[in-house]
């Protein structure tokens, strides 16, 4: 039978999503759960590899499982046999022909960022740190040159095995709010595109991260996407800060 797993995960402690060997990896311990729960070895499909340190709030898996057994048992016996920064939040009988990864049409990421002199400790795990005034202004304006479709080169790893390196955004916005519990003012950036290669939301967000501090502007930004060229965007964002937010399918 085929299942849908929506998961959540702090990525803090984790390789990232895809296994490696003896590294702690969140589709490894995913693996090592259905192991036990089906009593042979699985695939976990995953929506998309997330990166050492990055988290989830919305991931989606898919996974054949042959024993019979109810969704809610399924969730139960999995998150009984994995650590407590990862959890499956729902299961659910899917059609045979769903994939978690070839099956979804848009991918949601939330990265955070503090921007105040002092980061209270429970954003440590969660947000990056930006003491620096932001102009939420100029990032905004920048953003707009992101959507559409692009070639993403220069604002992805050069190591990426992906063959095609165009993706289409649709949304990138930059907003800012109050944190009444930490008395921490919140920048969030929010992307949306029909996939993602590997660093680009990190880099992406770099470079909107220098434009809030006046470091480049939009004409960087256009030669590094018509040029395909690394050195013009800006640095790649700490992981941290960015979460997995949701999956769209169909």
């Amino acid at each position: 039978m085929n299942f849908r797993l929506t998961i959540q995960y702090d990525g803090t402690d984790f390789h990232g999503w895809q296994m490696q060997g003896e590294l702690r990896t969140v589709q490894g311990e995913l693996t090592r759960a259905l192991r036990v729960v089906d009593g042979r070895d699985v695939i976990v499909h995953g929506s998309g590899r997330t990166d050492a340190g990055v988290h989830a709030k919305g991931q989606v898996a898919s996974v054949q499982v042959k024993r019979g057994v109810t969704p809610e048992k399924l969730r139960a016996a999995i998150n009984g046999n994995v650590s407590k920064d990862l959890r499956i939040l729902e299961a659910q009988v899917a059609g045979d022909d769903f994939h978690a990864r070839y099956s979804a049409l848009e991918k949601t990421y939330l990265y955070r960022v503090v921007n105040g002199p002092v980061m209270s400790p429970f954003w440590l795990r969660y947000a990056h740190h930006e003491a620096r005034r932001l102009d939420l202004e100029n990032m905004n304006s920048c953003a707009s040159i992101f959507m559409g479709t692009h070639d993403w080169t220069a604002f992805s790893a050069a190591q990426s095995d992906a063959e095609n390196r165009t993706r289409t955004i649709s949304h990138l916005e930059v907003s800012r709010r109050s944190d009444e519990s930490f008395g921490a003012p919140m920048v969030e950036i929010t992307a949306r595109a029909d996939g993602f290669l590997r660093y680009m939301v990190r880099s992406i967000v770099g470079t909107l991260l220098a434009v809030g501090r006046g470091e480049i502007d939009q004409r960087h930004i256009k030669r590094a996407i018509d040029q395909g060229d690394r050195s013009l965007a800006g640095a790649t964002a700490p992981a941290c800060g960015l979460t997995l937010w949701s999956v769209r399918y169909e």
